[in-house]
């Protein structure tokens, strides 16, 4: 399990290069278009061939996964975020407020998460540029991803307020906010750290959802979602299996986070 482990980070490791270094890696633009050679096999000069508008299919798996990357973290981050504020002050208050956000989380969690997204990207502009549908697509993503976390957070500060620790620091005269700081929110740290890593091929993977139904990041902006839709005109893999190439990178890094997760005593 170790080796697998240190082999899933090594993966990610590189992944991560890449999208550094996506401008020297790429041999062309994601939108720029070579109308001489659509729908061409891969060959020297397009490691994976072109589209049917003649775009670079490598160029695009370099950028799509850029965005893919860049723009998950940041969702998770966001969401994290939100479920530590309303989790860890909902366990460290409790009484309403408690009540309040656990019903709040039950209210999220007992809905379709995918339609959900559906139902609210739905109602916002489709026709936007593709960076601003970018950011609303992965937006929404911080924005509705919290709940799941919220009720761990929310267990873990009841439990931490509760502590002989907590209590001796109330005996002490330390106030709620500074007890909160000071004492609560870096015992809670594990518990983030876990929540957000685990949140990131979460919202990977959602995003490709969206993008396969056509709700994701806009063209001509690729996405690992974007780049999946073009294989619904794919029937048989012998005949063009260059083309599953972002399926099988998706597949390949959303493993790699999984056993990549430290396994630590706290971490949930």
């Amino acid at each position: 399990m170790k080796t697998a482990r240190m082999a899933a980070i090594a993966f990610l490791v590189a992944l991560a290069m890449a999208c550094l270094l996506t401008r020297w890696i790429a041999r062309a633009s994601y939108a720029q278009q070579f109308r001489d050679t659509p729908d061409a096999a891969p060959s020297s000069q397009h490691w994976l061939g072109t589209d049917d508008l003649g775009r670079d299919r490598f160029a695009r798996l370099v950028y799509g996964t850029q965005v893919s990357l860049l723009l998950a973290p940041a969702a998770a981050l966001a969401a994290t975020l939100l479920a530590a504020v309303i989790g860890g002050a909902a366990g460290f208050v409790g009484g309403w407020l408690e009540s309040g956000v656990m019903t709040a989380t039950d209210l999220f969690l007992s809905l379709p998460w995918l339609f959900l997204l559906i139902t609210v990207r739905a109602f916002l502009p489709l026709n936007v540029s593709p960076e601003a549908s970018a950011a609303i697509t992965f937006g929404l993503l911080g924005c509705l991803g919290w709940s799941a976390a919220a009720r761990v957070i929310c267990a873990d500060a009841k439990m931490l307020r509760n502590s002989e620790m907590v209590l001796l620091a109330r005996a002490l005269g330390c106030g709620g906010v500074r007890l909160f700081w000071r004492h609560l929110a870096p015992n809670l740290r594990p518990v983030l750290l876990a929540q957000f890593w685990i949140s990131i091929p979460v919202f990977i993977l959602t995003e490709a959802n969206l993008g396969i139904l056509g709700l994701g990041v806009a063209e001509p902006l690729p996405s690992w979602g974007g780049l999946l839709r073009e294989l619904e005109g794919c029937t048989l893999f012998s005949a063009q299996p260059w083309m599953f190439a972002p399926l099988l990178l998706l597949v390949a890094t959303v493993s790699s986070f999984h056993l990549a997760l430290p396994q630590k005593e706290g971490w949930a």
